[in-house]
């Protein structure tokens, strides 16, 4: 009972129930992280360094008479377990005078309850930036250096190598959260975009999928080995290596940590694909040995020395040394022989301190404050030549150290350069090699590529614009001096001068289509959407409304009953009245469109493409620019209604008039034919422009082509007729043939044929006539001699000889007036007096068969 009440005091006082021990023998606890399946087991090499040192320091007599002992057991790199150990070690005999601990997770824990019993932790493994934390770890010092070491190493690779785009992988322990968001807070400082950062537990499949689809190219890892290697294999199979990335790891893995323990872990990849997947990545980590193999230490060594010693006591662990399998800590080792000394050196500054004050180290226990603080400030105060370099800790407790850089090139660690964060110095060798000969970029290079009109098509498009305006003005220049010629005068040159000039508009309108980026700038592009849209609009209002302003007229003067209210029908005004109501709308829909919701530079952004060069990490990024309102869709559908409607007018007024010939508007049916090639081109070039919109050459060559289609075509149907009759008939004679079409009904066209097979009975009858006559002079010549036979051959010669005359005289008069009527000059009357000679002529056909049966 007495025994329980003493253990439930100490419990309860933090005092541990402590033995008679030897008075020379300064205790301390260990806790290494050596078994386990996860985090770091770098207890395996830094147990065995420890015990090195405890046997250099206690033989180089440094504590004055003192022995160093070391009480230890393993912590699995798990907190749990590792506050156990440390419970176990502070209550149970006998009285510890400061921790060691390694793995950042443990250490944490430790760390974080030692100072109730106001006791320094010194770790030789712990890298999370967390532990720098001197609020929450007051008594906390560390050998191996802080993992915010490295974050301004990896910011001054990325600003070297242009790197303002990464990504970040973590495994979720604290120690990778703290440092992350260090990287995040330097990263935000230095202008560098974390794009994303995943996180795992056990899997990082999914959290390598998302680095993919997220098109991370430099990536900083952060885990320990084991999830290391399911990382490396992942990364094999998402194909995140090569040329196109970088990864950083962290340094503290043995060299050849990508090819072993593969199957043991489960690892689904090969030795050859984890090679593969590891080649050219990067790692920081804090210089762990000195690297001046040749300059003895404190302990009397060089680094090389102690290697040696190491390697052989790990042989005699059971490690295959020779082979290169170095245990789990192998690189951490110097930091935990440098913590030992450094714990001696601290001891041996307290005693100092002590003995002045008639006191001593061993009276110290766990309520003892005093002697705690001198022990904080010896180890604090503590700077020494170690084998991993020179020792010193900051006010935060960490170790002050160079970062060394390295890069697996052909399966090797390569050493790049150091970096001195204290000095912010980088010492570079210029050893890297990158994969792709030249350095990865950040990011795939997206090339913003404007897609432009084909130049051959353009020139092509411009020249044919050209000429097609070229004869436009040339045919304005021959309307104008032609226009008192009947063929000209009797087809309203006016209009067709109106036609001709909306012509020359919707041509020139080409020029302005063909006006994209590769030769105008961004800024001028919308002063071009709007002046291309007035003059295609305008020009095809000209054109094809002063067409369809002839073939109203001429449906409204073939629907017209009397001639009176026909010659009102024929004032040209009217014509021209039609023309200017179309304007005058077009021009409203315009000028509202213009100011309500004017015309701007719109984007098209199609899907990235490969470029033809499959070297470069480039993505093509193919642009289109199109003229584009915020209400574009409501004001074209206004405009093509309104178009499509006169379209669809003049289309129907145009079949009711196909058969309607007049003499005031002799090209009506000319006139015709271009309407319906207008419309046609209309409903065919529409939907296909819509359709290709996005296909700037075939857009382009539609609009274009149906323009020029539709100018040619109507230019050469109303026109060409009259330049042929102009150059056939240079003087306007009357008696000309080539004008057909001047007037003609289908009456009078029967009227004409009638004639002239009339006219060609005529002429035989007279040549018959003519042949009777000279058989008639022949028998009179046979006659001389009778007077009285004379004197009737006589009588008859003459009648026959006037007979003759009066039938020539007839023929010639019918074939003056079919002529008369050919050229156009004939009217109602005119017909009236070619149908009375036609009678007459008949007349005189049966008195010439009188007398002839006279005779």
């Amino acid at each position: 009972m007495i025994r329980f009440a003493i253990i439930v005091f100490v419990l309860l006082t933090d005092v541990p129930f402590s033995l008679q021990e030897e008075d020379n023998v300064l205790h301390i606890g260990g806790i290494f992280p050596i078994g386990g399946k996860g985090g770091w087991q770098g207890g395996q090499a830094c147990e065995p360094a420890v015990r090195l040192a405890l046997e250099d320091v206690n033989k180089n007599s440094i504590l004055s008479g003192y022995q160093l002992k070391l009480h230890w057991n393993d912590s699995e790199c798990d907190p749990g377990l590792g506050a156990s150990v440390m419970y176990d070690l502070l209550y149970n005999k006998p009285q510890k005078l400061m921790l060691l601990a390694g793995c950042s997770t443990v250490c944490t824990t430790v760390a974080e309850a030692a100072k109730m019993w106001n006791l320094v932790v010194l770790c030789y493994g712990a890298s999370s930036p967390a532990l720098s934390d001197r609020n929450r770890f007051p008594t906390l010092f560390r050998t191996h250096p802080s993992a915010t070491v490295h974050s301004p190493t990896r910011i001054t690779l990325m600003k070297k190598f242009e790197w303002y785009r990464i990504a970040i992988l973590q495994q979720t322990e604290e120690v990778f959260i703290s440092t992350v968001e260090d990287i995040e807070t330097r990263c935000k400082q230095n202008g560098i975009e974390i794009i994303t950062r995943q996180s795992f537990v056990s899997d990082p499949a999914d959290a390598v999928k998302n680095l993919r689809r997220q098109d991370a190219r430099i990536i900083v890892g952060l885990f320990y080995v084991v999830a290391a290697r399911k990382v490396l294999c992942e990364m094999y199979k998402q194909q995140l290596y090569g040329k196109a990335y970088v990864w950083f790891f962290i340094g503290w893995y043995k060299d050849n940590w990508f090819e072993v323990n593969l199957k043991e872990e489960g690892i689904q990849c090969t030795k050859q694909e984890m090679r593969i997947a590891a080649e050219g990545h990067i790692t920081t980590e804090a210089l762990m040995w000195n690297q001046n193999i040749n300059q003895k230490t404190i302990s009397g060594m060089t680094s090389e020395d102690f290697r040696k010693r190491l390697e052989n006591v790990l042989r005699s662990g059971g490690y295959a040394i020779d082979r290169h399998r170095y245990p789990e800590g192998y690189q951490e080792a110097p930091l935990a022989y440098d913590a030992v000394w450094a714990v001696a050196l601290a001891f041996n500054k307290t005693m100092s301190i002590l003995e002045k004050q008639g006191k001593s180290i061993t009276s110290f226990n766990y309520n003892n404050k005093e002697i705690a603080d001198h022990i904080y400030s010896a180890i604090n105060s503590t700077q020494f030549l170690g084998i991993s370099g020179w020792v010193a800790f900051s006010s935060q407790g960490d170790r002050i150290a160079l970062t060394q850089i390295e890069q697996v090139i052909e399966g090797k660690y390569v050493k790049l350069g150091y970096y001195d964060t204290q000095a912010d110095n980088l010492t570079w060798f210029d050893k890297e090699k990158w994969i792709g000969g030249k350095v990865p970029q950040d990011r795939t290079v997206i090339r913003r590529v404007l897609r432009t009109l084909s130049i051959p098509l353009l020139i092509c498009m411009w020249v044919i614009t050209t000429i097609g305006i070229l004869g436009a003005v040339s045919l304005i220049i021959f309307n104008v001096l032609n226009h008192h010629r009947r063929v000209i005068a009797q087809s309203y040159p006016a209009c067709n001068t109106i036609m001709l000039s909306g012509c020359v508009l919707s041509l020139s309108s080409i020029y302005l289509f063909g006006l994209d980026g590769q030769i105008i700038s961004p800024a001028v592009f919308p002063n071009i959407c709007q002046i291309k849209t007035w003059v295609l609009s305008i020009g095809f209002t000209l054109g094809y409304g002063a067409m369809y302003s002839k073939v109203w007229r001429v449906h409204r003067l073939h629907t017209s009953q009397k001639k009176n209210a026909i010659r009102k029908a024929l004032q040209p005004w009217k014509m021209y009245s039609i023309v200017i109501f179309l304007l005058a709308v077009d021009v409203a829909i315009l000028f509202l469109w213009q100011c309500m919701d004017p015309l701007k530079r719109d984007i098209q952004v199609f899907p990235m493409e490969n470029p033809l060069n499959s070297n470069d990490d480039v993505k093509i990024r193919p642009e289109l620019e199109h003229c584009k309102s915020e209400n574009h869709n409501f004001w074209l559908s206004l405009t093509l209604s309104y178009k499509g409607l006169l379209l669809l007018f003049g289309l129907f007024v145009s079949y009711e008039t196909r058969s309607v010939k007049l003499r005031q508007i002799n090209d009506s049916r000319y006139v015709g034919m271009s309407i319906y090639n207008v419309v046609v081109t209309c409903l065919i070039t529409t939907p296909v422009i819509m359709v290709t919109a996005s296909q700037q050459d075939a857009s382009f060559a539609f609009v274009a082509l149906s323009v020029i289609f539709c100018c040619f075509l109507s230019m050469a149907l109303i026109f060409v007729p009259k330049v042929i009759e102009v150059i056939r008939d240079p003087h306007d004679k009357p008696e000309s043939k080539y004008n057909p079409d001047a007037g003609m009904s289908k009456e009078d066209e029967d009227k004409y044929k009638r004639l002239i097979e009339e006219n060609k009975q005529l002429a035989a009858k007279i040549k018959e006539k003519e042949e009777r006559l000279k058989q008639l002079k022949s028998d009179l010549f046979s006659l001389r001699g009778d007077t009285d036979k004379t004197a009737e051959l006589k009588w008859n010669d003459e009648s026959q000889l006037t007979e003759h005359s009066f039938l020539s005289q007839s023929v010639n008069k019918d074939t003056l007036i079919v002529a008369d009527f050919i050229t156009g000059e004939g009217t109602s009357d005119s017909a009236f007096i070619a149908g009375t000679a036609t009678s007459y002529s008949r007349a005189s056909a049966s008195d010439m068969e009188f007398s002839e049966s006279y005779l």
